[in-house]
């Protein structure tokens, strides 16, 4: 209930400052949340990115007030966060399929209504998984920054992936890989969302750290602290395997169990043959128990 809840008041945040730049770390908060955490939720389940949503819902309410008022085109496009009245007609002929002048005479518009959210009655879809507790450890990554107030998506991530094996950076992650690899045989994707002090939030390549002496400038010693994880062994083709067990986690698993996320998202993969059918990976989660919140 409380995950309900604070999806419903982060809609409401947006709605109410949908004229002003996406502030996308004030959407997390409001729903209980990490920037990386919510912006992953909202995708999945919501089937579109924040940004997408923001976008769609400027266009349908720039649509109505052409149609329905008096209103100048160029002081519109200025009011739902459009530069000029090129880009603004662009995307409005896009969304709408007519022109911004010709919805003030009259042409027909598309709405896109506010998102809601809704108790439903779900369950009884069978999942594995296990609870790992674990002292801290140190791991070794590339890091990749993102601003935090800008939107985050798998694109973006899938395309940092794709360069660090192209140019050998995983490769030379592996050469560190601990002989007590916590992950077995795997190489990680960590989402680094758990500092409130830092300005931008970073998405990490990397394994679990043998000690040997670092000869990459490049790459980062970072010590994950003890936790608790709850982790879900996955199989299927990407990125649909990952959407799957990720709306699985986040509309049932979650609100049912007594924990909630509060920590690092780890991606353990122990290939790159992602587009294999029978392909296999873990997903770790750190979480704490509801009652200690």
């Amino acid at each position: 209930m409380d995950r309900i809840f604070g999806i419903s008041r982060a809609l409401d945040y947006i709605e109410q400052h949908i004229t002003e730049p996406t502030d996308y770390e004030a959407i997390a908060k409001c729903a209980y949340c990490s920037n990386f955490h919510f912006q992953r939720i909202f995708s999945v389940i919501c089937d579109m990115t924040i940004g997408d949503y923001v976008r769609m819902r400027r266009l349908a309410l720039a649509g109505e007030e052409l149609s329905a008022e008096n209103a100048k085109v160029i002081d519109v496009a200025l009011k739902y966060g459009y530069d000029s009245p090129e880009s603004f007609s662009r995307a409005f002929i896009k969304f709408h399929g007519v022109t911004p002048s010709q919805a003030k005479k009259g042409a027909t518009i598309k709405s896109f209504s506010k998102l809601s959210v809704k108790l439903t009655i779900s369950g009884g879809t069978k999942m594995d998984y296990r609870i790992e507790k674990k002292d801290s450890f140190d791991i070794i990554v590339k890091k990749k920054r993102f601003t935090k107030n800008k939107e985050i998506n798998g694109n973006k991530i899938a395309a940092f992936w794709h360069k660090c094996m192209a140019d050998g950076t995983v490769d030379r992650i592996v050469s560190y890989v601990s002989k007590d690899n916590v992950f077995n045989d795997s190489i990680i994707g960590i989402g680094l969302d758990y500092s409130p002090n830092e300005e931008d939030f970073p998405y990490g390549i990397g394994c679990h750290y043998n000690g040997n002496p670092v000869k990459d400038d490049d790459l980062e010693v970072v010590t994950l602290p003890a936790a608790t994880y709850v982790v879900f062994p996955c199989k299927g083709q990407m990125p649909q395997a990952f959407q799957k067990v990720y709306k699985y986690i986040f509309e049932e698993f979650f609100p049912n169990s007594d924990y909630y996320p509060c920590g690092v998202e780890i991606e353990a993969y122990p290939s790159a043959n992602t587009q294999s059918p029978d392909y296999y990976w873990e997903l770790w989660l750190a979480v704490d128990k509801k009652s200690n919140k």
